[in-house]
């Protein structure tokens, strides 16, 4: 089971769909599915309205847990206003710098950033339900 998908403004509503359908095949229940699904969505917005307004998704199984990994090519070229209009088109609700990875942080059992002049990566990282309780922990 993998996902390895581009993604910009416009196919945001697309790539929830698939994270939350990926999500639920690698054995998530509903709640944790909609976890990963919101999660990977401020990762992919993140990357659109603050990167090129482009990025990528990779998102896998390896060890019990669904590695869901976010990355986009650095800082837009030009003016930037593309992204960012099509960005704040899309939002019905304020929105408050940082609140997007404190989210993530908080639904992910781990997340890993890194951040260079070739643009960023971040990983968030979920425990897949297993036999060492609900979601993989002892």
């Amino acid at each position: 089971m993998a996902l390895d998908r581009a993604f910009d403004a416009e196919t945001l509503p697309d790539l929830r769909k698939a994270v939350l359908a990926q999500a639920a095949a690698a054995g998530m229940l509903a709640d944790r599915a909609t976890d990963v699904m919101l999660a990977v969505h401020e990762l992919a917005a993140n990357a659109v309205l603050h990167g090129a307004g482009t990025g990528r998704l990779a998102m896998r199984v390896r060890g019990g847990q669904l590695l869901c990994e976010v990355s986009d090519v650095g800082p837009p070229s030009g003016n930037g206003h593309g992204p960012r209009t099509a960005m704040a088109a899309m939002r019905p609700w304020p929105v408050q710098r940082g609140h997007g990875l404190w989210l993530v942080q908080a639904a992910a059992d781990q997340v890993s950033v890194a951040l260079g002049s070739a643009g960023s990566r971040v990983t968030a990282v979920f425990n897949l339900p297993g036999p060492f309780g609900e979601y993989g922990q002892p």
